[in-house]
C-alpha cells in the first residue's frame, strides 16, 4: 500500500527562520465512518473536501491533522477516502499526520503500529516550519501502552533527546501535536476519557517546562476545551467530522509571530474571507 506523502523528518540541527510570521491550520477527528457508525462516510467525505477546500483558499504554511483520520482501526475503504480526499491539498502546502486511536486502537498493538507506519509513516517524528519546531507524539501510546511493550519508553527517549537538542537551537516556539490532550482545563485534573493519566501526564508536562515549551494542540475531544497547568496551554480542538456535545465542525487557525502564538476555532459556517495579509504564509 502506498504511504501518504509526508514531510521529511529532521535529520541536521534545527535552525529557524528569523523574523518570519504565519499561520497554518489545525484539524483533528475527520474519523470517516463516525456519523453513521461505519455504515458509509458520506458526510466525512463532504466535510473534509470543504476543510482541503478551504485550506487551498487561504493558503496556510502547512495544515496538521490531530488523530482519528478514520473510524474503525485499518477499514481500508476509510483510509483511501481519507487519503483520497488529502492529495487534493495543495502541494505547495505541507500536510502532517496524527495518530488518533481510532488509527492505532486504544491500546495498540505492535501490528497495529506497524500498519499505521506503513500506511500514513512515523507515528511521532518532529518537523521544522519558519519559528516552529513541531513535535508529533503518538498520544495512544501514552495513554494505553500495554500492548506494545517498549513502545512508550522508545518515544519518551526519542522525545528527551529531541528536547535536549533543542536547548540552544533558538526556537521560539515548539508546539508538541498529538491526539488526546494531556488534560481539558487543569493539569491535575482528574483521569478520565478524554484526558492522559497523571500518572503519565504529570512528568511529562514537567519535562514540556524544562524545556520551554508553551503550547500543547490535540483533538479527541470532538469539541473545543481550553485550559492552562501554569504557564503551558492545552488547546483541544473539535472536530471536522462528528461532533459532541452541542459543538460544530470546523478547523483552527494558528497564527505565529515573534509576538506569540495566536488561534482562533471557526465552525464551518463561519470561515474567515482571509486571513490578514501581516501574518502571510
Amino acid at each position: 500500500m502506498a504511504v501518504l506523502l509526508w514531510a521529511t523528518l529532521v535529520q541536521a540541527q534545527p535552525q529557524p527562520e528569523a523574523n518570519d510570521r504565519f499561520f497554518f491550520v489545525q484539524m483533528a477527528d475527520p474519523q470517516f465512518g463516525m456519523f453513521t457508525k461505519d455504515r458509509d462516510f458520506a458526510q466525512e467525505t463532504a466535510n473534509y473536501e470543504f476543510a482541503i477546500a478551504t485550506a487551498n483558499r487561504l493558503k496556510p504554511r502547512f495544515v496538521i491533522v490531530c488523530g482519528d483520520l478514520v473510524n474503525k482501526p485499518g477499514d481500508q475503504a476509510q483510509i483511501e477516502e481519507y487519503q483520497r480526499i488529502s492529495a487534493k491539498l495543495d502541494p505547495s502546502i505541507r500536510l502532517y499526520h496524527v495518530a488518533g486511536n481510532h488509527d492505532v486502537g486504544n491500546e495498540p498493538t505492535l501490528q497495529a503500529l506497524r500498519d499505521y507506519r506503513e500506511r500514513f509513516g512515523p507515528d511521532y517524528y518532529s518537523f521544522q516550519e519558519g519559528s516552529i519546531y513541531g513535535i508529533v507524539l503518538n498520544s495512544s501510546l501514552i495513554h494505553s501502552p500495554g500492548n506494545a511493550p517498549g513502545e512508550l519508553q522508545k518515544q519518551e527517549s526519542w522525545l528527551r533527546a529531541e528536547l535536549i537538542k533543542l536547548k540552544s537551537s533558538g526556537f521560539q516556539h515548539i508546539l508538541i501535536f498529538q491526539h488526546h490532550p494531556f488534560f481539558l482545563e487543569r493539569g491535575d485534573e482528574p483521569d478520565q476519557y478524554f484526558n492522559i493519566p497523571l500518572v503519565r501526564r504529570t512528568p511529562l508536562l514537567h519535562l514540556f517546562r524544562q524545556a520551554g515549551v508553551k503550547h500543547l494542540f490535540a483533538g479527541h475531544y470532538h469539541r473545543n476545551a481550553h485550559g492552562w497547568d501554569g504557564d503551558i496551554e492545552m488547546v483541544t480542538t473539535g472536530p471536522v467530522g462528528m461532533p459532541l456535545g452541542g459543538a460544530r465542525s470546523g478547523l483552527r487557525i494558528v497564527e505565529v509571530s515573534e509576538q506569540g502564538v495566536r488561534h482562533q476555532y471557526y465552525e464551518f459556517g463561519a470561515l474567515p474571507n482571509q486571513i490578514p495579509a501581516a501574518v502571510g504564509r
